[in-house]
Protein backbone atom coordinates (compact mmCIF):
# COMPACT_ATOMS: atom_id res chain seq x y z
CA UNK A 1 0.00 0.00 0.00
CA UNK A 2 1.01 3.68 -0.42
CA UNK A 3 -0.08 6.41 1.08
CA UNK A 4 -3.09 8.03 0.10
CA UNK A 5 -4.28 4.70 -1.23
CA UNK A 6 -8.11 4.34 -0.92
CA UNK A 7 -8.70 1.59 2.39
CA UNK A 8 -11.23 -0.99 2.07
CA UNK A 9 -13.53 -0.42 4.23
CA UNK A 10 -13.66 -2.74 6.95
CA UNK A 11 -13.99 -0.32 9.92
CA UNK A 12 -13.81 3.32 10.89
CA UNK A 13 -10.56 3.01 12.92
CA UNK A 14 -8.32 0.90 11.08
CA UNK A 15 -4.88 2.42 10.08
CA UNK A 16 -3.20 2.35 7.40
CA UNK A 17 -0.80 -0.67 6.77
CA UNK A 18 2.32 2.11 5.88
CA UNK A 19 1.42 2.77 10.25
CA UNK A 20 1.79 -1.12 11.14
CA UNK A 21 5.76 -1.00 9.85
CA UNK A 22 8.89 -0.38 11.41
CA UNK A 23 8.83 3.60 11.68
CA UNK A 24 6.78 5.67 14.30
CA UNK A 25 4.62 8.71 12.74
CA UNK A 26 7.32 11.24 13.65
CA UNK A 27 9.78 8.97 11.77
CA UNK A 28 8.11 8.99 8.52
CA UNK A 29 7.39 12.35 8.53
CA UNK A 30 11.12 12.71 9.00
CA UNK A 31 11.65 10.25 6.25
CA UNK A 32 9.07 12.22 4.25
CA UNK A 33 10.87 15.77 4.66
CA UNK A 34 14.26 13.94 3.35
CA UNK A 35 12.56 13.04 0.39
CA UNK A 36 11.48 16.52 -0.41
CA UNK A 37 14.76 18.24 0.05
CA UNK A 38 16.91 15.72 -1.39
CA UNK A 39 14.60 15.83 -4.27
CA UNK A 40 14.55 19.53 -4.84
CA UNK A 41 18.15 20.57 -4.31
CA UNK A 42 19.30 18.02 -6.71
CA UNK A 43 16.20 17.50 -9.47
CA UNK A 44 16.59 14.14 -8.99
CA UNK A 45 14.03 11.96 -7.60
CA UNK A 46 14.75 9.77 -4.31
CA UNK A 47 12.81 7.22 -3.31
CA UNK A 48 13.08 4.77 -1.03
CA UNK A 49 11.24 0.88 0.14
CA UNK A 50 11.90 -0.86 3.58
CA UNK A 51 10.90 -4.85 3.40
CA UNK A 52 11.70 -8.27 2.02
CA UNK A 53 13.85 -8.06 -0.79
CA UNK A 54 13.73 -11.62 -3.34
CA UNK A 55 16.80 -13.05 -4.02
CA UNK A 56 18.91 -12.22 -5.91
CA UNK A 57 18.75 -9.09 -3.81
CA UNK A 58 19.95 -6.66 -6.13
CA UNK A 59 18.12 -7.87 -9.39
CA UNK A 60 15.11 -7.42 -7.12
CA UNK A 61 15.94 -4.18 -6.19
CA UNK A 62 16.96 -3.09 -9.68
CA UNK A 63 13.90 -3.95 -10.97
CA UNK A 64 12.19 -1.86 -8.24
CA UNK A 65 13.88 1.02 -9.42
CA UNK A 66 13.21 -0.13 -13.41
CA UNK A 67 9.30 0.33 -11.84
CA UNK A 68 9.82 4.03 -10.91
CA UNK A 69 8.33 6.86 -13.18
CA UNK A 70 11.50 7.99 -14.29
CA UNK A 71 14.16 5.67 -13.35
CA UNK A 72 16.76 7.77 -15.48
CA UNK A 73 16.92 10.60 -12.65
CA UNK A 74 16.23 8.26 -9.83
CA UNK A 75 18.10 7.33 -6.98
CA UNK A 76 16.35 4.25 -4.61
CA UNK A 77 17.36 3.29 -1.29
CA UNK A 78 16.16 -0.20 -0.43
CA UNK A 79 16.60 -1.60 2.19
CA UNK A 80 15.36 -5.14 4.65
CA UNK A 81 15.83 -5.24 7.95
CA UNK A 82 15.39 -8.70 8.88
CA UNK A 83 17.70 -10.04 6.25
CA UNK A 84 20.36 -6.76 6.51
CA UNK A 85 20.66 -5.86 3.28
CA UNK A 86 20.75 -2.38 1.86
CA UNK A 87 20.94 -1.43 -2.10
CA UNK A 88 21.25 1.95 -3.70
CA UNK A 89 20.57 2.00 -7.33
CA UNK A 90 20.86 4.64 -9.43
CA UNK A 91 19.36 5.39 -12.86
CA UNK A 92 21.91 6.02 -15.71
CA UNK A 93 21.56 9.94 -15.57
CA UNK A 94 21.55 9.81 -11.84
CA UNK A 95 24.70 7.60 -11.68
CA UNK A 96 26.78 10.73 -13.38
CA UNK A 97 26.02 12.55 -10.17
CA UNK A 98 26.29 9.81 -7.59
CA UNK A 99 28.98 7.79 -8.34
CA UNK A 100 29.28 3.93 -7.08
CA UNK A 101 31.60 5.27 -5.08
CA UNK A 102 30.01 7.86 -3.40
CA UNK A 103 27.05 5.64 -3.20
CA UNK A 104 28.96 2.96 -1.19
CA UNK A 105 30.32 5.86 1.42
CA UNK A 106 26.66 6.95 2.31
CA UNK A 107 25.77 2.93 2.41
CA UNK A 108 28.55 3.12 5.22
CA UNK A 109 27.04 5.66 6.69
CA UNK A 110 23.79 3.92 6.90
CA UNK A 111 24.53 0.57 7.87
CA UNK A 112 26.68 2.39 10.96
CA UNK A 113 23.47 4.03 11.80
CA UNK A 114 21.05 0.27 10.78
CA UNK A 115 23.98 -1.56 13.35
CA UNK A 116 23.08 0.89 16.11
CA UNK A 117 19.14 0.40 15.85
CA UNK A 118 18.28 3.63 14.15
CA UNK A 119 16.74 2.36 10.73
CA UNK A 120 15.04 5.94 10.09
CA UNK A 121 18.02 7.67 11.34
CA UNK A 122 20.34 5.68 8.58
CA UNK A 123 17.88 6.53 6.12
CA UNK A 124 17.86 10.17 6.47
CA UNK A 125 21.57 10.38 6.86
CA UNK A 126 22.43 8.03 3.88
CA UNK A 127 19.54 10.89 1.68
CA UNK A 128 21.27 13.48 2.84
CA UNK A 129 25.03 11.93 1.89
CA UNK A 130 23.14 11.06 -1.54
CA UNK A 131 22.06 14.64 -2.32
CA UNK A 132 25.00 16.72 -0.75
CA UNK A 133 26.96 13.99 -3.84
CA UNK A 134 24.42 15.04 -6.73
CA UNK A 135 24.52 18.51 -5.96
CA UNK A 136 22.40 21.33 -6.68
CA UNK A 137 20.81 20.32 -9.89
Amino acid sequence: MTVGEKQPETGTDTPPDVLDGPFSTRQLLRIDEALRLADRTTGLTFSVFVGGLDEPIREHAERLHRQLAEPEVSVLIAVSPNQRQLEIVTGRYARKRVPDTYAKIAALSMVAAFGGGDLAGGIIQGLDQLSRYAGKG
